[in-house]
């Protein structure tokens, strides 16, 4: 980080994992934080130390933590621009935007969002480009396009020998 960029007004700045943690649990709770986030530190067996060993050995984890803590906890708008693809903790936030108080979470909205973006993604996946027809292979190289079963190989004429590599010599020669 450089000396030159206040960092300061990053309500992350000197906060430990710990304490962010306990802050976001005692306010929203493991349920909330589950729907949210869908991480299962938060479903299976909850508690803040391990949340916390978690999250310390895991930075996708740690990094959508600390985004919901200062998007959903802190309520600041969302980062744009070049500190969008910088880890929450590297974002510089501007002067003139002070913390929030914590928006208020449930767990239909959750599932709405969740909903929302799997619809996104099915959206996203219909839409992708379909893949190119595959050349025939050595099994598929009928007129009628149904592939040959291995007792179906080309058998050589009568009185010759196979010779499998034919085509691609007389190919090469030319």
């Amino acid at each position: 980080m450089s000396d030159d960029i206040n960092y300061k007004n990053n309500p992350l700045h000197g906060l430990g994992l710990k304490a962010m943690v306990t802050e976001i649990v005692d306010h929203y709770g493991f349920e909330i934080l589950y729907a949210y986030l869908q991480i299962n530190s938060f479903k299976t067996k909850p508690s803040i130390d391990s949340s916390v060993k978690f999250l310390k050995k895991t930075d996708w984890a740690r990094e959508k933590v600390e985004a919901f803590y200062l998007y959903k906890f802190k309520n600041l708008p969302k980062a744009k621009g070049k500190n969008f693809n910088l880890p929450p903790r590297e974002r510089i936030i501007p002067d003139h935007q002070q913390p929030g108080e914590p928006a208020d979470l449930s767990l239909a909205d959750a599932e709405a969002m969740h909903q929302a973006r799997q619809a996104k993604a099915a959206e996203f996946d219909r839409n992708k480009r379909k893949p190119k027809a595959r050349s025939k292979g050595p099994y598929q190289s009928r007129s009628d396009n149904k592939p040959r079963t291995r007792t179906e190989q080309p058998v050589a004429e009568p009185g010759k020998a196979f010779d499998p590599w034919a085509k691609a010599r007389s190919k090469s020669d030319s």
